[in-house]
């Protein structure tokens, strides 16, 4: 399998150079240059393997380039410190099915894909006797995810920008207490947009990104697409068993589209996914996309589900290349124009595709926490409020005719505020979390200023 840029000037690569270079050299997104489709006999094979073995099985068709026992050694390492044996188990509340994605070791979804990318990048460099400083942004729960991915490995820096004071208590605690010395979180005085913009301003100077080797974790690396891919064959199978469901209904809480591009990647591959749902918060500028076509930045509201408090979503650059037919030149003509006025246009043919591909709402924190309530008391199961988002819009939007399927992002505890707000008890502590405040911290304040940033890295490097 060989990886290529949604922007046209970069192609060929294999899996671990696709991995190694997170950004593409000419500002796009890495993207497979074919989608391996499944035949239901192929998924029936698939069906009643155990998680590890799943996610073998699906990663292996695109990382041709990685040994078959060497593969396997990395994608069992990954997932040995989960807490649940199913890895990612499925529950039945409500009438419907929550996807738990949150049993690894910072307790949300990004570790499905972020200790996979961890010992990734070790087991590469390594082979290559390279190093490496990472470089990412986080809302909330990439951050601790990339840190506990990649803590005390060798030949790996890694530096994470977070917009201070706006991602939950918890999630900067977990951040922000890893002392490691191989560890720099960066609490950057502005948006998480002005993070991840400053992030990829980074990584297009080619010549700094050079310099320093730098490596991304941000959904913008493939690799972590490709991880979270297998959760949805794992859902189907487990609901399919259960139900006799021909197909199922999937309802995504996204900020940044890489959770729900890889449920679209899924789809593609042959998943009997009938609707993917999108939620988003007030923050809804890919809700307003695919119902209107109006994909256009407007103000960050912090809310109470601030892992989505996103207007710029990276992603989405890797579905407008298919949205564009695979057409690299119209990629960059479209990124140019919003890059300049702020928005992007769509044909009546391309909005009609998007409402076909996907449907979304958006709801306020009002409802975000009615949510929580009303479904605490109907089954006194506590929802953390991106899972919360997520119900709340797939009931919105799902139709009767299959399952419904919640991805669960976070334990309940990740956002006790919230919780507290919602239901008048806060969340059980996971062992994880007790004492968490009481740590030494490692962490500086600094502004969104690129050059700083630059700097800041470049005397803490490798």
């Amino acid at each position: 399998m060989k990886y290529c840029s949604t922007r046209g000037k970069v192609s060929g690569l294999d899996f671990t150079e696709a991995v190694m270079m997170g950004l593409a050299d000419d500002g796009g997104l890495l993207l497979p240059e074919s989608i391996p489709e499944l035949s239901p006999n192929d998924l029936q094979q698939l069906s009643k393997l155990p998680y590890p073995e799943l996610a073998f099985q699906v990663i292996s068709k695109y990382a041709t380039d990685v040994p078959e026992s060497d593969l396997k050694e990395l994608i069992d390492r990954s997932y040995a410190e989960f807490e649940h044996p199913q890895i990612t188990p499925v529950v039945k509340q409500d009438g419907l099915y929550i996807l738990e994605l949150f049993h690894g070791p910072t307790l949300a979804f990004k570790d499905v894909a972020l200790q996979f990318l961890g010992n990734l990048f070790e087991y590469v460099l390594a082979k290559s006797d390279q190093r490496m400083n990472i470089l990412g942004a986080t809302s909330g729960d990439t951050g601790s995810a990339a840190i506990y991915g990649v803590r005390g490995k060798d030949n790996i820096n890694i530096f994470i920008l977070h917009p201070k004071g706006r991602v939950s208590p918890i999630q900067e605690l977990q951040m922000t207490t890893v002392t490691d010395k191989n560890v720099y979180n960066l609490a950057v005085e502005g948006t998480f947009d002005d993070a991840q913009a400053i992030v990829k301003e980074i990584f297009g100077d080619l010549e700094f990104k050079e310099l320093h080797s730098l490596g991304a974790v941000n959904s913008i690396n493939w690799a972590r697409i490709l991880a979270q891919v297998v959760y949805y064959f794992y859902a189907w199978f487990q609901v399919s068993s259960k139900t006799g469901a021909e197909q199922i209904n999937v309802a995504v809480p996204t900020g940044n589209f890489g959770d729900i591009f890889a449920g679209y990647i899924a789809k593609r591959m042959g998943v009997p996914i009938n609707q993917l749902i999108l939620a988003t918060n007030s923050n809804n500028i890919l809700s307003r996309c695919i119902n209107t076509g109006d994909y256009s930045i407007a103000d960050v509201h912090h809310s109470l589900s601030p892992s989505m408090d996103i207007q710029i979503a990276s992603n989405f650059e890797r579905y407008l290349y298919y949205l564009l037919d695979c057409n690299a030149k119209k990629v960059v003509l479209a990124m140019d124009s919003f890059k300049n006025n702020g928005n992007l246009e769509f044909t009546d043919a391309q909005k009609e595709r998007l409402r076909k591909d996907f449907s979304s709402s958006s709801i306020d924190d009002n409802e975000t926490l009615e949510t929580i309530r009303s479904f605490h008391k109907k089954t006194g199961y506590i929802l953390d409020p991106h899972t919360a988002t997520g119900i709340a819009v797939g009931e919105k939007n799902s139709d009767s005719s299959c399952p419904l399927v919640c991805l669960a992002t976070a334990h309940p505890a990740k956002f006790g505020d919230a919780v507290q707000k919602a239901i008048g008890l806060d969340p059980e502590l996971p062992a994880a979390f007790v004492g968490l405040e009481k740590r030494k911290k490692k962490v500086i304040t600094i502004s969104a200023d690129k050059e700083k940033i630059k700097k800041y890295i470049s005397s803490n490097s490798i």
